[in-house]
């Protein structure tokens, strides 16, 4: 594998990689992804560039195509995320194309399938690194699929859990879940009945559904649990309700997304239960320091995790060292602009 590229009458460049998906598996443990995430939250708290995702639906066939971007000067990366999901395959595909930030030019195409769990659960453990309380002991979670396992997996790497509940509507599902979770993991992870079980008495609660209306009710959340809301980036979907809402101290990965997408704060401001200025912070203002977290230990909080690129070239680019570094990938070439548009 090359790094660079010259030939005759061509200017030098980079050559980019091709990484697949099980190449990129294995790369990094949760608390790695987890540390990368984390940095390029802070550069989007002191200026680094970054939009939320664009959405377009299709009716025939039934699908969607997102897709999200960011820059991140300090790690000198930028990319942007794409998917399809649904039409004619009626699956999800993820592709991930990542940029030098200083010359521009591509670094490497990605199969992102592998790291969408991780990079997610990676920004959900920062939020609750950033909110939940300092001695939060029991955590909480309402989902059972590959992005569940994901946030809970990357949780326990930023608080010392001693009791993990687990509820999801299928029996089966969530058993599963808590038996295949206690042997990964050292904390006691434990199926139980309903929503309401689960969240009365946890210091930390997760969402990480399908659903499109609240998973549980806002009443049951005691003083100081912190809530993460993973599953909810469409302005009529929503996993926590206005009670949980007006009631926490509310922050977004992206300010932005609460005019577009951040369902549960939309429809909280529809509902008349809090005011559109009841942002409190970007995720990415209280890991700078730009403004507080938690102030007190009653407090409630909620971070609501819907999906940026910040995560995305952040855990990319810390993949894509480390595929260098093992010498894998498959070289791209790219022409640039200036040879492409001139025929020169």
């Amino acid at each position: 594998m090359s790094g660079s590229s010259e030939r005759a009458g061509m200017t030098t460049h980079k050559e980019a990689l091709f990484l697949r998906s099980d190449e990129l598996a294995g790369l990094a443990d949760p608390a790695e992804y987890v540390d990368a995430v984390r940095e390029g939250y802070r550069q989007r708290g002191e200026g680094a560039p970054a939009e939320p995702r664009t959405k377009l639906p299709n009716a025939d066939p039934p699908g969607f195509f997102t897709g999200y971007l960011a820059i991140l000067p300090d790690t000198g990366a930028m990319g942007t995320y794409t998917y399809g999901a649904g039409f004619g395959a009626q699956d999800a595909h993820f592709m991930l194309s990542l940029f030098d930030s200083e010359s521009g030019e591509p670094l490497a195409l990605m199969d992102g399938a592998s790291m969408n769990p991780f990079k997610t659960g990676a920004v959900g453990a920062v939020g609750i690194d950033a909110l939940a309380r300092d001695d939060a002991s029991t955590l909480s979670i309402i989902g059972s699929g590959s992005q569940a396992r994901g946030q809970l997996r990357a949780a326990t790497t930023v608080r010392d859990f001693d009791r993990i509940d687990v509820y999801s509507p299928t029996k089966e599902h969530r058993e599963n879940f808590a038996a295949e979770m206690n042997d990964a993991l050292e904390p006691t992870v434990a199926a139980v009945a309903s929503s309401a079980a689960a969240v009365e008495g946890a210091d930390v609660v997760i969402t990480a559904t399908r659903a499109t209306e609240p998973v549980f009710d806002g009443d049951l959340l005691d003083d100081g649990t912190h809530v993460t809301a993973m599953g909810q980036y469409d302005p009529d979907v929503r996993e926590v309700d206005a009670e949980t809402v007006s009631t926490a101290t509310y922050v977004p990965d992206l300010r932005a997304r609460t005019e577009t997408d951040a369902g549960a704060f939309i429809q909280a401001v529809e509902e008349g239960a809090i005011s559109e200025d009841r942002v409190h912070a970007e995720l990415g203002e209280v890991i700078a320091g730009v403004e507080p977290g938690r102030t007190s230990d009653d407090e409630i909080t909620l971070f609501d995790s819907g999906g940026t690129a910040i995560e995305t070239v952040a855990a990319a680019h810390m993949l894509y060292e480390r595929a260098l570094e093992r010498d894998l990938g498959e070289p791209l070439e790219f022409a640039p602009a200036s040879q492409a548009l001139t025929g020169k």
